[in-house]
Formats: C-alpha cells, structure tokens, sequence
C-alpha cells in the first residue's frame, strides 16, 4: 500500500522526529511511503484567525497536492479534523466539492490509519515504565478517535497505561486560544498536568504535539516529572535493529 504522509507546520518546525518516526511505523506495517516536499500548511491557522479566503488559498494547494493519492496520513488529529471537518464548508458549491468530499475519506490520523485501514497494532515497540494518555480535542470531537492509541499502547512491551482523572477535558492549548487567554489556557493546563501527575505516570502521551507543547511548558514551569511523548515516538521507540 502507498501512503502518502502530510507533515503538519507544527511538527515539520519544532518536532521533526516525531515525522520521521511516523515513516519507520508505517514502513514497519509493510507500507510504501511518500512525501510531496511541495506541501505546506493544511490552513487551518488561517481559518481560525477569520481569514477564510486566505485559508481557501492555502487549502486549494494542498488539495493539488495530494492529488490523487490514495491515502493521507499526518501524525496530527488536529490537521486531520481540520481537512475533513472545515473543507467542505470552504468549498461549498464550488467546482471541487466532489474532490475535498474525497479528500476527507482518504485523509486520516496515524493511529487510526494504523488499527482501521491496516488493521495492525502491534509493532514491537517496547517502553518500561507507566504512562497515562491525553486526549487531544481534535481527536475525540473532531475524529472520534479514542480506542485506537490506547489499543496501540497496550501492546507496547514494558508500558502500563494508567487513566488519569477528567481525561476527555481540553489542556488548555487551542492554539491561539493560549496567546489570547493566557491565563485560562495556563489554569486548564496545570489542572490537566496535576491529574497525569497523580496517576504517578512517568509519560504523557498524545496524538498531537500542540497539546504536548503546551502541557510540557506547563510541566517544567512546576517541575513535575513528566515526560512528554508523541504516539509515534512510542510506537517507533525500542526495536531491535
């Protein structure tokens, strides 16, 4: 199978392993991985600054793209919402409704990708210690994905996943939602950290990276001893080369 993989702005800047080790699991799973270096943003930022024709510019880009590619996939749900849930609404009744309403189908988050379209879990990845999960807004409301990480984690060798209080409550991040309201973002944030820290877990992860910014600027601001891990650096972390 041909995957071809959309590296969000977010990842591609300030977390580039996590893309890489995004490709070691897929290409584990037996697949043929490809990347368009001529892709950049999905839109998003734009569109929830306001700036919607701004967006639709960037967005048709990324549709040409990922033009006949026969499945997406981002190490983000955020990303992955964002395609599937606003892009019909920016090109309503336009020329290319019937190609962004296939673009959404084909589109998916790793995790989900992984248990729903390979139908693998297990890929010898090992981590000892105890970890609890986040659940990023994007991922629960915006793609309904919950089982898939957690069904991923428990086959990781050596890691036990501990759930911590009020797990399906945001931490705060929301993008600019952080930088206009600091100190809700902050509050929601170290009240989402307390409850990883009483579940005595030594790592929190997620499937997006700008929750586990946020939550990490959080950590080292009260020295709490987290770590923070992308799902793909657990699932690619351990094996025997």
């Amino acid at each position: 199978m041909t995957v071809q993989i959309f590296v969000p702005c977010f990842v591609d800047q300030l977390y580039p392993d996590v893309a890489f080790n995004m490709v070691k699991v897929l290409e584990k799973a037996g697949c043929t991985v490809q990347y368009n270096g001529n892709q950049t943003c999905c839109g998003q930022p734009a569109f929830n600054a306001g700036f919607h024709d701004e967006a639709r510019a960037v967005c048709s880009k990324f549709l040409k793209d990922f033009e006949g590619a026969e499945y997406i996939v981002a190490p983000s749900a955020s990303c992955v919402g964002f395609v599937r849930n606003y892009y019909q609404k920016l090109f309503e009744n336009s020329s290319v409704h019937n190609e962004v309403k296939h673009l959404s189908d084909r589109t998916y988050e790793l995790s989900e990708f992984l248990i729903k379209v390979l139908g693998k879990d297990d890929f010898g990845a090992k981590l000892q210690g105890k970890a609890t999960y986040h659940d990023s807004c994007a991922a629960l409301r915006e793609c309904r994905i919950k089982q898939e990480p957690r069904q991923l984690l428990s086959k990781v060798k050596g890691l036990e996943l501990v759930e911590m209080n009020d797990v399906e409550t945001c931490c705060g991040f929301g993008g600019t939602f952080a930088v206009k309201f600091e100190p809700i973002s902050v509050a929601m944030g170290d009240q989402k950290i307390t409850n990883a820290a009483n579940t005595e877990a030594q790592y929190l992860i997620s499937t997006d990276m700008s929750c586990l910014m946020h939550l990490d600027g959080c950590i080292k601001n009260k020295g709490r001893n987290l770590k923070v891990l992308h799902l793909a650096d657990v699932l690619a972390n351990g094996w025997e080369e």
